[in-house]
Parts: structure tokens; C-alpha cells; sequence
């Protein structure tokens, strides 16, 4: 028996509390409103983490999600958030274009988008770039040269981002590709955060999502 992906287990999970918010609102012929939807689907995940009902892999999330609902109530959007995990981990099971074009193909987008873009020198130290306000991505020349195999990624990637957020990630799943979460204490360059991408899209945890 194969055991299962986390895109696999946040898919399931986040399809099933949508599918069961419809079911529940179609049993009480009623319009909820979104307070009532966001106090529905954290008793839901309460349920859920409690019954075991997903994967271990997805637990951490569930608990973090309770955690936001109860603190900001319907301001935690969870009906949203299930939502926009569906929407991107559809549409990258959808895309069949390999991930080692995809990334390319996305460099050059990011060119033709007036990004600076800096993927010839090693990348083993911190660094500064003055980009001067302008959008800029850089990629380690050994990673981009080396986790690359007849077109597919065979290894995470490491991007190095100053730019907006939302833009970078829209980009990147308009080409395929899913993005982890940044992280700016990791980044070796100043003002930019890494961000990650991983051989089949199968990142460790929730990806950035677009809001």
C-alpha cells in the first residue's frame, strides 16, 4: 500500500470539509453566513483531528487552523483557505508540462516581466544585490544546473525573491509550479526570501497560496 503525499492528504482534507459545509447547509436549507461557515468548519477540524480522520501529515495544519478560527472567527476565512488549497493543488495535478521546463519557462516570464534575474553565479555566502526597487529573482548556477535532468527536477530548488508575494506565486502557478511558504531568515541574499520548489510539486507543507 503506498503511503500517502501531503499534497494528497491537503487535498483530501480540504475537499472533504468543503464537500461536508455543502452537505450540512443543503440538509438545514439555509444560506449560512460566512461566521457560520468559519464556526462550522472549526468544529469540523476539531472533529476531524480528534477522530484521526486525515493523515498525520496534514495535523499540524488542522491545529493551526483551529487556532486562527478561534481567534479571529469568521476573519479566518476557512471556507477561503479550503478553497484556494483545492484550486492550486488541482491545478498543478493538471499540469503536464515537466517541472525543469516549468521553472525556465517561469525565468523567462519573470524576464519578459522586467525582473532582475541572476541565475550564472554560485551562491554559497551571504550576499547584497542592489536592485534599486526592481523585482529581482536569483538562483544558486550549481542548483539550477546540476537539479536538473532531462527537463525534470530531480531536487528542490532554492529561489532568492524581492517582489510581491501574491505576484511571484500567481506567476509560478501560471507555469505549474508551487512555491513553498518564504523565509527571509534563511535567504543568503539581503531583502530577499527563499522560497523552495520540489521535484513533482510534492512540497513538505502547505505551499504559499494566493489569496
Amino acid at each position: 500500500m503506498n503511503s500517502q503525499t501531503y499534497n494528497q492528504a491537503v487535498l483530501e482534507l480540504a475537499l472533504a470539509g468543503l464537500a461536508d459545509l455543502t452537505a450540512s447547509a443543503q440538509a438545514k436549507r439555509a444560506q449560512r453566513t460566512p461566521a457560520q461557515e468559519s464556526h462550522f468548519l472549526c468544529n469540523w477540524m476539531v472533529e476531524s483531528l480528534k477522530e484521526k480522520r486525515f493523515s498525520k501529515l496534514v495535523a499540524d495544519d488542522l491545529t493551526a487552523w483551529i487556532r486562527l478560527a478561534r481567534s479571529q472567527g469568521a476573519g479566518a476565512e476557512l471556507k477561503r483557505l479550503l478553497e484556494r488549497i483545492v484550486f492550486q493543488y488541482q491545478t498543478v495535478d493538471e499540469s503536464k508540462q515537466a517541472l525543469g521546463t516549468a521553472l525556465n519557462a517561469m525565468i523567462e516570464t519573470l524576464k519578459q516581466a522586467d525582473w532582475l534575474v541572476f541565475t550564472d553565479t554560485e551562491i554559497n555566502t551571504k550576499l547584497k544585490l542592489d536592485g534599486e526597487g526592481q523585482s529581482s529573482l536569483v538562483i544558486d548556477v550549481k542548483e539550477l544546473t546540476q537539479h536538473i535532468k532531462d527537463d525534470q527536477l530531480i531536487k528542490p530548488i532554492s529561489l532568492y525573491v524581492r517582489a510581491d508575494e501574491q505576484q511571484l506565486t500567481r506567476i509560478a502557478l501560471s507555469h505549474g509550479l508551487l512555491i513553498s511558504q518564504g523565509n527571509k531568515k534563511s535567504s543568503l541574499i539581503k531583502h530577499h526570501k527563499t522560497y523552495r520548489i520540489y521535484p513533482n510539486n510534492q512540497l513538505p507543507s502547505l505551499c504559499q497560496l494566493l489569496v
